[in-house]
């Protein structure tokens, strides 16, 4: 007899279909499976006899052959051990060969026939919803995971008797009967718990000042001071004054979080914008992803959210150098010998250093580095990455009037209130023009967008001659100014706005182009 059954492998973070085909015919007694399989895959030859022993259905002495179609594309991972026994099962005669045509089943089983939880749950049956099956059956562990997907009747199930029992009609199961689904999935997302805050930052204004700039136009931002002058806290409360994500935007993350195996039914990791911070000492294949079975890396676990990197200085020069792709065109492409795959990564980039292996210069009289020290510190972070950066901004060490003064500073609520504003003048700004903020903006488009008047005109050229700008650096004022102009409500760029976005390059050009 023949069956097949649907289900699906990873790619990215979408989906494949897969056909499992089973046959079972008279002849020489074997089983064997075929389909350009990876080694885990054709063990799953071993695993389902011993499961379907274990659970009752001892195979016959026949021919079997199971085929996983197309054959063009290598199947890794052990998620189609599930819908290999269903095929078999269905060819057996052991299920309605009619109930699979709308049905996709993806699961690992263990040798006592329970089913094990997988990754990408997600994006499988968000997949298989849009190509009109009506019915997932998942493992039962990842069953809040499928939960996030309405357009399909999720089958969580802990066994393959369970599987075959459902399927037979013996137990009815469907998603509205699980006692522990979430009553409001979306709710339960937007959900916002105690967390940091700006108000908590004593101090450093200017710094504050650069970040709720950096966040209104999703500008890639640089801190340099000396340690303990709060570069790390300030950049972990960044993510708290960027607007709470969309339902389209959390979907998307939660895909990145599905096939990382980190989101299971915890939506923690979703709720909010991620902040991502990697030690220093990660691998290339930790910050932008890959490995033998590609996963995403810190670059796409920070999408839509701020990857922090401290210590940047600290990092191995090559590693860095891979951020240039993703920075750019907001994801990351990963090429293996049997195919490629691309990870979304469009976050916002928040990087800290020391100004010096010791941390004091420029204040000579506690600075114990030499300036060849100092140059090949900062030589690690490159000019093509500096490039990237649109602020620079320097911190110092808190006064004692500072650090213990009782003002009350502005709370992430207030700051978040005027970056959302000024997202909502960029977003009625570039609708339908593929841009979505101003550090987005072309080259060709910088003065049509910032409506410069003679008066402005005249002292960005003044600025520009005095200073030796160059055409990158130019443009970075510019986007930057445009930013400032909207945190202002302002339709044009004004003389302020230029002047400040010009202090924002003061370091940059202090520590690098001196050199």
């Amino acid at each position: 007899m023949y069956s097949i059954v649907s289900t699906a492998i990873i790619r990215g973070i979408n989906s494949l279909p897969v056909q499992v085909e089973a046959d079972v015919s008279d002849g020489m007694p074997m089983f064997e499976m075929v389909g350009f399989l990876a080694s885990e895959v054709k063990e799953a030859r071993e695993r389902v006899r011993a499961a379907l022993r274990n659970s009752g259905c001892r195979l016959p002495a026949k021919r079997i052959t199971v085929n996983l179609s197309p054959a063009n594309i290598k199947k890794t991972g052990s998620a189609f051990d599930l819908p290999v026994a269903a095929a078999i099962l269905a060819a057996l005669g052991m299920l309605p060969t009619e109930r699979l045509a709308t049905l996709l089943i993806v699961g690992e089983i263990g040798l006592n026939g329970s089913v094990q939880p997988v990754e990408g749950i997600l994006p499988i049956v968000a997949e298989a919803a849009e190509h009109g099956f009506t019915h997932c059956i998942v493992p039962y562990e990842n069953r809040k995971e499928a939960y996030f997907i309405d357009r399909i009747h999720i089958i969580p199930v802990k066994s393959i008797t369970e599987m075959i029992a459902v399927l037979n009609g013996s137990i009815q199961v469907d998603r509205t009967s699980i006692p522990d689904k979430p009553a409001n999935i979306k709710a339960d997302l937007n959900s916002d718990g105690k967390e940091a805050d700006f108000s908590q930052i004593h101090g450093q204004r200017l710094v504050r000042r650069a970040s709720e700039v950096a966040a209104a136009g999703m500008h890639n931002l640089l801190m340099i001071g000396p340690p303990g002058a709060g570069k790390t806290m300030i950049a972990q409360r960044i993510p708290t004054i960027l607007p709470p994500m969309c339902r389209d935007e959390q979907l998307e993350l939660a895909r990145i979080y599905s096939v990382s195996g980190m989101l299971l039914g915890n939506y923690d990791n979703i709720r909010k914008r991620p902040f991502r911070s990697p030690h220093h000492t990660i691998t290339p294949q930790g910050l932008v992803g890959g490995g033998m079975v590609p996963k995403p890396g810190e670059v796409s676990l920070a999408h839509k959210g701020v990857l922090f990197l401290d210590e940047l200085a600290e990092f191995q020069k090559s590693t860095l150098e891979l951020l240039r792709q993703p920075l750019e065109e907001k994801q990351i492409r990963i090429s293996r010998l049997h195919g490629s795959c691309s990870y979304p990564a469009d976050f916002m980039l928040v990087a800290a250093t020391n100004p010096c292996p010791c941390g004091a210069y420029p204040d000579m009289n506690r600075c114990r580095c030499t300036q060849n020290a100092i140059d090949r510190y900062l030589g690690k972070i490159s000019q093509p990455l500096l490039d990237r950066i649109d602020i620079c901004v320097e911190t110092s060490q808190l006064t004692f009037a500072e650090l213990t003064s009782g003002a009350e500073n502005e709370s992430s609520a207030q700051i978040r209130a005027r970056v959302r504003c000024a997202w909502e003048l960029q977003k009625e700004r570039y609708a339908d023009s593929g841009i979505f903020f101003n550090s987005q903006i072309p080259a060709d488009r910088l003065q049509q967008i910032c409506m410069l008047t003679q008066k402005e005109e005249a002292y960005l050229k003044n600025m520009y001659q005095q200073s030796n700008l160059t055409a990158r650096a130019y443009h970075k004022i510019l986007r930057v100014a445009r930013t400032i102009a909207d945190l202002s409500q302002s339709r044009q760029v004004r003389t302020g706005h230029l002047a400040e976005a010009f202090c924002y390059r003061s370091p940059d050009r202090k520590y690098w182009e001196r050199r």
